[in-house]
């Protein structure tokens, strides 16, 4: 039974054909048994129209309509009674309603409502009198009224799936966006995170290996120790860049616990040993009660200070120092990071660091945005660079 209902969903003319065939033959059939309803010259052509309404009423519902119209006019002028054939214009009344245009739908409404009276008056009984055959006018007239309205709420209910179905599918596309968009946020988040890592890690063991390579000759322990740092370095350079790689891997089910955590406040005084330990005299200090901060705050909090000591590193010169400070504040932690070396002209940093990729000063400007913080940087007087910050608990609306 199911695999016939599916067939008769998919072909709905052969249903409307089928139905148009019972039709012909019941109003063929009545005609002949019963008494003399009109010329068979009309009669004929009357039923074999009205059933051709009923067959081609989902392919082109206006034109049959107009034809089923027509018809009815030509049976009232001809004083051909009513046939079992009539019943295609409730037929079509109803279609039109569901699927035609508005003005059939209007057109077919007032065609309805006309229909019985104008039958009535035409072929009036003359046993029931005036009120009866007004109230058989009334009482005709319902089933076109009904055929209409069950139709136009049809189409009503259409449109409403049709809309939804629509605002479903639009809703997706712009799911769909908002996910294109996040993946592109968070690559370039990885992007600015393994800057960090590399520029910093690396920039360590290259100072480290110069150290140990020139040392090694006349102070194999002093080496020693540089290619352990150097060997601790690369080993926390590899963590996290794991950690930042795993996130692009796609359909491998990765464990948790692979993956080291997200620098926060706490790590600053181990990057400032690291920096210390490569050559760079760092004074740190911390001002104020340390408290747990945001995941944001503290992440933004650790690199800035990491790309500061770097670029110092890189571009400070042979006897830089530099010093960082850490203020918590009620509502914020305050961020001062300076060195006194030589430094690099401020438009680099501007133009997006010494790397030419675009995470430097500007790179600083959009962790700090995105926590809702500002950033203050640029050369001290007298020399070296300064960058300050602050970094609200809450991010700004």
């Amino acid at each position: 039974m199911q695999r016939l209902y599916d067939f008769l969903r998919r072909h709905p003319m052969w249903v409307d054909g089928f139905w148009a065939v019972v039709l012909l033959g019941i109003s063929v059939l009545g005609g002949a048994a019963g008494e003399r309803i009109g010329p068979w010259a009309a009669v004929l052509p009357i039923t074999l129209l009205l059933s051709l309404v009923v067959a081609l009423r989902r392919r082109m519902p206006e034109r049959m309509l107009l034809l089923a119209t027509a018809v009815g006019v030509v049976q009232l002028v001809t004083d051909v009674a009513i046939l079992p054939a009539d019943f295609a214009m409730l037929v079509i009344v109803y279609t039109v309603a569901v699927e035609g245009a508005r003005w059939a739908s209007r057109f077919a409404l007032v065609a309805g409502l006309c229909a019985a009276p104008l039958a009535q008056l035409r072929w009036s009984n003359e046993q029931t009198g005036v009120a009866g055959d007004i109230a058989l006018a009334v009482l005709q007239t319902v089933p076109f009224a009904l055929a209409w309205v069950l139709g136009d709420s049809i189409r009503t209910r259409r449109a409403y799936f049709a809309q939804l179905e629509e605002r479903a599918a639009r809703l997706e596309k712009e799911r769909e966006a908002q996910s294109k968009v996040a993946v592109a946020a968070e690559r370039a988040r990885i992007a600015r995170e393994l800057h960090d890592v590399v520029a910093h890690n690396v920039s360590v063991m290259v100072v480290q290996a110069d150290g140990a390579a020139y040392v090694l000759d006349a102070a194999p322990d002093q080496a020693k120790k540089a290619l352990e740092t150097i060997s601790s370095t690369g080993r926390q350079a590899l963590a996290e860049m794991r950690r930042l790689l795993g996130v692009l891997r796609t359909g491998e089910h990765q464990e948790a616990g692979e993956y080291v955590p997200q620098p926060d406040v706490q790590q600053i005084e181990d990057l400032v040993e690291q920096c210390r330990g490569s050559g760079l005299p760092v004074d740190f200090k911390v001002e104020g009660t340390p408290r747990p901060l945001p995941s944001g705050v503290e992440l933004t909090a650790y690199r800035i200070v990491q790309e500061a000591l770097t670029n110092t590193r890189k571009h400070g010169g042979p006897n830089a120092g530099a010093s960082v400070r850490l203020v918590y504040f009620d509502d914020g932690l305050g961020l001062l990071v300076e060195d006194d070396g030589k430094g690099a002209p401020h438009e680099l940093y501007e133009e997006g660091g010494f790397d030419g990729q675009g995470h430097g000063l500007i790179g600083m400007r959009e962790r700090v945005g995105m926590v809702g913080g500002t950033l203050d940087a640029g050369p001290r007087p007298g020399g070296g660079f300064r960058i300050s910050a602050l970094l609200p608990l809450k991010p700004a609306h």
